[in-house]
Order: structure tokens, then sequence, then C-alpha cells
């Protein structure tokens, strides 16, 4: 008996159908999947995601780029809503040879509703179209009904007469997908160089086929003697071998976000195919850039980057009459930074390419490459040694490979005689000099020199970002705190206060302050240096705290730290396969002096400690001391490197744990 139920059970699984993917058709069992069974966090998961992306000829328009999409995805609670909004991003030429279009699009959105599956469909209506920028649209469109559990599933085509144009292949999102396929082919007259990215192990199935394409051609009068004279065309058939990539990946697990990990989507699984080089019939092959000289030179020769370098004349009286009083090259670079910054503002647009910096001059107004290729040529007129460096910001991602397109940023670098070196950043009016903002903070550059030679700049700083908090308070038997602070800030930290401040105002930096420290009402409140970017920023302010410690009996009990503690360990996940990003190295120290009430007396203090992480990467130290009615504190948490790697992880976890909890250690008083 026992032998026919396993022959039953073989014989099934052989004739029942796999997953129906096919559009349209989908399942109770999708529809009644409560939670994801590998991943019961996620609040929705791609259960089908397919992209074909194929190269098609169009008489007069020659090989365009067409991409078809079907993405059938499970939400499973409220906050995966998110993922029933898809955007699209369609470039658009400012040259006036083309622009990306899609059509085709259709979609639904299933339920379960007393056991029977119902569907809606997406209404055109509900499809917008708008201007993003001046580089792009964005087709967007929400899905209708959407509800906890439902499934929802959409298909559209894309084409672009840009062959350099081809998107990402990505095949991990921070939620998990089911089932991926992705195609991608190839005409023989386009070469791609083909870069992976992530942690999973992608290698496609490459196969080949013959196909050909049609055209017509104007005879010439001379072949013309047999034919009508108005239907003077041929038509004639090119045949040629076109590569397919196939792509099949089943159970991706998502990709988990967590603190300090610069941009997410550098790490997530993807190939990116960047176009090499193309030989159609008939013409010569175009190259493009292979390696990072190629980008370099590539993108100096553009009239919008090298050619903006050598105009001097909209600005030569101006910085003539600066650097009179100048006497040594780090004065002149720091006055002529300052001099840049003040006149100019920043349009928001980051680009490696200028618009015309006389223009911008003249308008007090440019992008990134406007402002910084001109104080770049600035400082190359005051006869120092300085260079263009190429930046991808935060949210361009991290160029791996040579790439035209891997940097969206420009910045300038200067060499001193005494061979100290400063990177500068004129969009930003709070930045110092080696004082970049947050933007630009991302793993390293590209410096372009004039004679064409290029080389990596580590953007990260050397120097440690301080903040240095003295405070003395006094403590009454209710266990109320009341007294002084006074901070002192540096380097990039002092950038970020001073844009916080800047945007917020005083009242409702105060305010935002007192929120986020419950009872605390702050009185006095200074900023100094605000403004002057050389100097620290010191704050100073007088407070009142209630319940920072626990009254129980005759007892008092409470943390030395108060309000200042971390609380929570930022990391959470159990590994982690991608780098830690602190942005810049930092040094937090706590000075505490606190009075505690006459009426009582100390019973109990934290013993001291200190240790450190592996390769002095971090090191913590923590002491009480005890004296009358007096209690000094001293905290430092330093974290040595801006960037740390996975292997490091656990410790780092471990690191943040073990201070957290001593942070929580207590201070008991007593009653004389």
């Amino acid at each position: 008996m026992r032998v026919i139920i396993l022959i039953a059970a073989l014989f099934f699984s052989i004739i029942m159908p796999s997953q129906n993917y096919k559009f349209g058709k989908i399942s109770k069992e999708e529809l009644a999947e409560k939670f994801h069974p590998e991943d019961s966090t996620a609040i929705a998961a791609y259960l089908y995601k397919y992209r074909n992306s194929y190269f098609e000829y169009a008489p007069e328009k020659g090989f365009q780029l067409k991409t078809k999409i079907h993405e059938r995805i499970k939400i499973y609670n409220k906050q995966g809503f998110n993922y029933a909004t898809k955007a699209i991003l369609l470039y658009l030429s400012t040259r006036g040879d083309g622009e990306e279009k899609i059509w085709n699009i259709k979609g639904s959105t299933y339920n379960l509703e007393e056991g029977k599956i119902t569907s809606q469909k997406l209404n055109k209506a509900g499809i917008f179209t708008n201007k993003k920028n001046k580089l792009y649209n964005e087709v967007k469109f929400t899905m209708p009904n959407i509800k906890p559990g439902c499934v929802i599933e959409y298909k559209y085509e894309m084409v672009s007469p840009y062959a350099s144009n081809v998107d990402e292949f990505v095949f991990q999102h921070s939620i998990p997908v089911k089932e991926l396929e992705a195609r991608f082919e190839v005409p023989e007259y386009y070469h791609f160089k083909t870069n992976t990215k992530g942690y999973l192990s992608i290698k496609p199935t490459i196969e080949s086929k013959s196909t050909s394409f049609s055209y017509k051609y104007k005879v010439p009068v001379s072949e013309n003697q047999s034919f009508d004279p108005v239907n003077h065309y041929r038509t004639g058939t090119v045949d040629y071998i076109s590569d397919i990539y196939n792509y099949k990946l089943s159970n991706v697990k998502a990709l988990k976000n967590e603190p300090y990990t610069n941009n997410i989507r550098n790490y997530r699984a993807a190939v990116k195919h960047e176009l090499s080089s193309v030989g159609l019939p008939d013409t010569a092959t175009k190259y493009y850039a292979k390696t990072w000289k190629d980008v370099a030179r590539t993108i100096y020769k553009r009239s919008g980057f090298g050619g903006e370098l050598n105009k001097t004349a909209y600005y030569k009286e101006d910085i003539d009459k600066l650097l009179r009083t100048a006497s040594s090259p780090e004065e002149k670079a720091e006055l002529i930074f300052s001099f840049v910054k003040s006149r100019l503002k920043w349009n928001g647009f980051n680009s490696v390419y200028s618009k015309g910096t006389k223009k911008a001059y003249s308008e007090k107004l440019g992008n990134s490459a406007d402002i910084n290729l001109m104080l770049t040529s600035m400082l190359r007129y005051a006869g120092l040694n300085a260079n263009p460096v190429l930046v991808s910001t935060r949210n361009h991602g991290v160029p791996l490979f040579p790439t035209r397109d891997g940097f969206n940023y420009v910045i300038s670098w200067v060499k001193f005689p005494n061979n100290t070196t400063m990177l500068l950043d004129a969009t930003d009016k709070l930045a110092a000099p080696n004082v970049l903002p947050y933007r630009a903070l991302n793993w390293k550059g590209r410096m372009i020199a004039e004679n064409g030679g290029s080389g990596f700049i580590n953007l990260y700083p050397k120097a440690k970002s301080k903040t240095v908090v003295n405070l003395m308070a006094t403590m009454d038997e209710n266990g109320n705190l009341s007294g002084g602070c006074r901070n002192v800030i540096t380097n990039n930290r002092a950038l970020v206060f001073r844009k916080k401040y800047r945007s917020k105002g005083k009242e409702k930096y105060i305010e935002t302050m007192e929120n986020k420290h419950g009872s605390m009402v702050v009185t006095d409140f200074k900023a100094s240096d605000v403004s002057n970017v050389s100097k620290p920023v010191q704050e100073s302010f007088k407070f009142n705290i209630e319940n920072q410690a626990d009254v129980i009996g005759d007892k008092i009990y409470f943390s030395p730290l108060f309000h200042l503690r971390q609380k929570e360990n930022p990391f959470k996940l159990e590994k982690r396969e991608f780098p830690l990003d602190f942005g810049y190295p930092t040094t937090t120290s706590y000075r505490i002096s606190i009075t505690i009430p006459e009426t009582h007396k100390v019973e109990h203090v934290p013993e001291p400690v200190s240790f450190a992480l592996p390769d002095n990467l971090g090191k913590f130290s923590y002491k009480v001391i005890s004296k009358g009615n007096s209690i000094q504190v001293v905290v430092s948490n330093q974290i040595n490197a801006s960037i740390v790697s996975p292997v490091y992880y656990s410790a780092l976890k471990e690191y943040y744990n073990t201070f957290i909890q001593k942070e929580a250690e207590q201070i008991v008083l007593t009653k004389l």
C-alpha cells in the first residue's frame, strides 16, 4: 500500500503543471498566501519578474533598443502598498535625435473575496506622464483596489533610439523574488562589456541565432532603365548573428537595508551591459570608453569640461584684485574658494559638464560643473596645481567599472608645494576645505590632469569629526535635572550642524531639540561660528529635564549619560555582506559633572572600562569618579575609519551592544 501511495505521489508531481506565469493567469494559491514562505518579514514579493531587451531594425531609423517588462507582485500587508506604484523614466534628447517611448501598458489587481478571484484593470486615466527634469519624462501609474493579500500584475513595452541606454538588469531587491527571467539579445554589430555586481553568483546561458532585416535603397538613374521612373527603389536583405544572454534565477533573497549602508543599490545583484563599440555595415567602427584612462580622456575633450578650464577673461580682473593680499598658495586657494562660494549659487543640478562658466559667473547661478570647473580654472590662473575630480554622488552609485555614465558630479583638487592636498566643493556655501558635502563622500573620485593623465582620489576625509560635550548638571531628590551644556563640533559634523541650523532657524532648531529629549526645556541658547567655516561650531544652552532618574524608596537610580546615551544598536542583521559606510571618522566625547542632592550619598557607580575594535577601527572608554556630592563622568567613543569591511560586522555589532549596555548601567544614590 505504501508503495502505491509513493508511486501515485510521484505520478501527480510529474503531471501537475508548474506555476503559470502567463499574463493574467493568477492562482488562488498566490492570493491565499499570507506571508512569504522563506521570509516572514517580507512586506511584498516579486512572484515573477521578466525582462526582454533586444535590438530591432526599423527602416530609416536603424537599430532601436526595445524592452518588454512583465512583473507580478504579491502584497502581504499595508507596508507593501508602495509597490503598487510604478515609475518609469524616459530619456529626452537635448540634441533632437529622438526620445524614449513607452506603450502597451496593461495591468490588473487581483483579490480573493469569499473564495473567488476578483480583478480590476488599470485604467488609462490612472497613467500619468510628467516632465521630471530637462533630461527625463516620468511615466507613473498606481494599481487600483490595493488590499493586503492582493496580487498586482502589469506589463509594458519601451523603445529607445540609443543603443547605449541599456538599463541595468536588476536581480535583487528589498523584497524577495520567487522567479526571475531576463534576456538580452545583441546583434553582432554591437559589442558590450558585461559588469556584474552584488553577492549572488550570476552566470547567463549564451546562445546565438541567425536573423536578418530588410531595407530599401534608391537605384541610381544609370541602373534604372527598365524600372518605373516613379518607383525606383529596390529591397535588400542583410543577414547577421545575434548573441542572446539568458538569465534565470529562483528564490532570490531580499537585500535588507541597514544604517551606514551608503547606497543599497551599490550592493544588489545586477548586471550592467555597457556599450564598448559599434561597427555597422559599411561604416567605420566607433569605440567607446574601455578603461578609466579612456573615460577621463573622453570627458576632458568635451567642450563643456576641458574647454571651460581654459577660459579666464571673464573673471581675470576680479581674481587679480582678490589675490593682491595673498602671500601663500594655501591662502590663495582659500580666498578663491570663499569668493566662488559667495558669488555663485548652486541650482541643485549635478553634472560633470558645464552649460557655460562665463554665463554662470554672470548670472551667479550654475550646476556643480559650472561652479567647480570655474573654481579649478581660477586656481590654475592663480598659479596653483589644480585639477578637476570626477565624482559619483551617493544617490548615483559607485562606478565599479570604467564607464562614461558612472560620474555625475565634479569637485576640485589642489596640490601645494609642500605635498599637502585640498579637496574643494564650492556648491555648498557652508563647506570648508577638505570638508565635502555628504553627497560627495562616495569612495573614490577620478582626478583628470591637464596632460590627460588621471588617477583615483580618496574622497573620504582623514581628519576626524569631533563632538565634545561638556555638561554640568544638578539633580534634585525627585530625579529632575537642571544645568548647562557646551558643545564643540568640528569638520563634517560641523557642516551637518550648520546645514540643519541654517535650514531650521534658531527657534525651530531649539524646538526640535526639546522634542527629541521629551521633557527638556532649553533657555539661553547660543550658536557661535555657524557662518565661519574655518572654526568649529560651538553651541551652549541651559536646560531643565524632568524625570531623569527613578526614585524608589530611599534610593535614586539613573544613567550618568541621561538623555545622551545611545539606547539602540543600529546593527540588527545576523550577517552583512556589504561594507559599513560611516562617511567620515568620528570621536564623541562626554565630560559630565553631576551634583547630587544633599539629602543623598553615592552608594554605587559603574566600573570603568575600555575596549577596542580589531585593527584599531574603534575604541570605547568609560569612567565614573565619585567624590562627596559630585560625580564626574568621562566617556569617549571613536570610529577611526570611514569604511569598515563586512568581515568586521560581528565585532562591530558586539562593540555597539557592549557600549550601549555600559552606558545604560546606573548610578545608585541612597538617602543619608
